[in-house]
């Protein structure tokens, strides 16, 4: 036991701090346009924790000219890991398999409960997030965390496998696709069974499953393509119809993770007066704009009708499929530190 603990130390060393820059807070400045900006938005704040004691914020870093004109953008999303400070977005992660486990569904609902999973898989956060590795028979182990579901979704294909199968064979009826972990809450797709979606496969889950394959590792994947294409997009290679064997390889799907949904911020904004772009949310929707309580709160005191989250994944607020309230936090706080906006301006987000 004590090694394994050691193990899961020297692990989090290697996640969580060698490939990390420093944390560093930098202190706000004079205010003015030319030169760095920084603000900060923070888990907790909307029910009075400091930023000190928190154990997660976001960090938004403006370089503007003398004309407030926007020429670079840095958003980062900090938090305390095993007592290591990392960004969600670093896409660091230590995977490792097991062969001789079959993957079992989770019981979804009130009653949640995790299946069995060949994966163990050790990262800050796993959205976007896919795996495989190649036995030394030939056996693959794959897994995808599907957007609209947020579970680990899981195949085990013996090494004689006919990989000429179409994707779309891979129903969730099939078996040969299997939801086993539930990798975060806040779906936008929540089964009260998986008999709901028996007849669906990965690619067609629902009709934003575009996500998956609209850009990214799997753009040239579909229903249509075969097991071994699928498999060939996340680099696994053939000897004739049988997989090489391959240690685990993992990576991010999509616009890539939240690193993807951070940099679709950043390109957003520069480029971009910073005069002119107030927030990252448009406020005027009454469904957002009811939900801002008098202490500019935002998804605190709901009113029927209203909404506590600004997640957009269709029409992309700010360029990006992301929770966004708490980022424009973030964001209207740099413009404070430039003096654009006053602290009575900050709409405080869901944090």
């Amino acid at each position: 036991m004590r090694n394994y603990s050691a193990l899961l130390v020297l692990v989090a060393v290697f996640l969580f701090s060698s490939c990390e820059p420093e944390r560093v807070v930098i202190e706000s400045g004079t205010a003015g346009f030319d030169g760095h900006h920084v603000g900060y938005s923070w888990a907790g704040e909307a029910n009075g924790v400091p930023f000190e004691e928190s154990g997660a914020f976001i960090e938004t870093i403006l370089e503007l000219d003398e004309d407030a004109n926007i020429l670079t953008a840095r958003v980062r999303y900090w938090q305390l890991v095993d007592g290591y400070w990392t960004t969600r977005q670093s896409g660091n992660a230590h995977v490792t398999v097991d062969f001789s486990r079959t993957p079992t569904p989770a019981t979804v609902g009130t009653n949640y409960q995790a299946g069995q999973s060949m994966f163990s898989i050790y990262t800050a956060n796993q959205m976007s997030f896919w795996a495989v590795a190649v036995a030394d028979d030939g056996t693959v182990a794959a897994t995808i965390v599907e957007p609209l579901t947020r579970y680990r979704f899981e195949m085990k294909f013996p090494g004689d496998f006919d990989f000429r199968t179409e994707m779309s064979e891979l129903t969730l009826g099939s078996g040969l696709v299997v939801p086993t972990v539930r990798t975060a809450g806040g779906a936008w797709l929540t089964p009260g069974s998986w008999e709901d979606l028996e007849n669906r496969h990965l690619f067609e889950l629902h009709r934003y499953s575009y996500v998956m394959n609209d850009t990214g590792v799997f753009s040239e994947v579909d229903g249509r393509s075969s097991v071994r294409a699928f498999l060939q997009a996340m680099g696994v290679e053939f000897a004739g119809d049988t997989p090489i064997s391959m240690d685990p390889e993992y990576g991010y799907f999509g616009i890539g993770g939240w690193r993807g949904n951070y940099e679709q911020i950043e390109r957003y904004l520069v480029g971009r007066n910073a005069r002119s772009v107030d927030s990252l949310v448009d406020w005027v929707p009454d469904r957002f704009n009811s939900a801002i309580n008098e202490q500019n709160q935002f998804g605190v005191d709901v009113p029927t009708g209203a909404t506590r989250t600004v997640q957009n994944s269709v029409d992309g607020i700010a360029g990006a499929t992301v929770r966004m309230s708490r980022e424009s936090t973030s964001y209207q706080r740099a413009l404070v530190d430039a003096g654009i906006l006053n602290e009575s301006d900050v709409i405080i987000g869901r944090f």
